[in-house]
């Protein structure tokens, strides 16, 4: 998997913090193959918005991306944290580091960007400003990456 497509994965870990329903009663198993899952659908939709900005521009495109993101980034993904979700396997093991489950301030505040940032993609795409959307997506971008430093291991 390529970097970029690695950075996007461990933003989208952000939003998961920002969640508050308790999926405590799953388990950690499950837990992780399910965030993992929510994960790769918004790399492949981060991927349809960077096709499109880089290259022919198709607004219903990115629309239809950006708001999966969205959906997902607010959908309330941090429940998917439960205790034991630190260290073991869903779809393959975790890359969450150790210090994302006790940096509770911080990876809140980087979940909250995300949302914010995944929120004004959705309103970016609709108004149909291919230049718009390019800059909005770096943004949508760098708050994935600033998640991925802290709290994902390196492959």
């Amino acid at each position: 998997m390529n970097k970029f497509l690695k950075t996007l994965i461990a933003g989208a870990t952000l939003a998961a913090v920002a969640g508050t329903a308790s999926a405590q009663q799953f388990k950690p198993e499950d837990q992780i193959q399910w965030r993992q899952s929510a994960y790769q659908v918004m790399a492949w939709n981060m991927q349809r918005i960077k096709f499109n900005v880089e290259g022919q521009y198709n607004k219903d495109e990115v629309v239809k991306a950006a708001n999966t993101i969205a959906a997902i980034a607010n959908s309330g993904m941090g429940s998917l944290y439960g205790p034991g979700t630190d260290k073991g396997k869903g779809w393959h093991n975790t890359a969450v580091k150790p210090a994302f489950f006790t940096n509770g301030q911080k990876v809140g505040e980087l979940a909250m960007a995300f949302t914010k940032e995944a929120n004004e993609m959705s309103k970016v795409a609709a108004a149909g400003d291919a230049a718009a959307a390019k800059a909005q997506f770096g943004k949508l971008g760098q708050t994935c990456k600033a998640c991925h430093d802290d709290f994902k291991a390196k492959d």
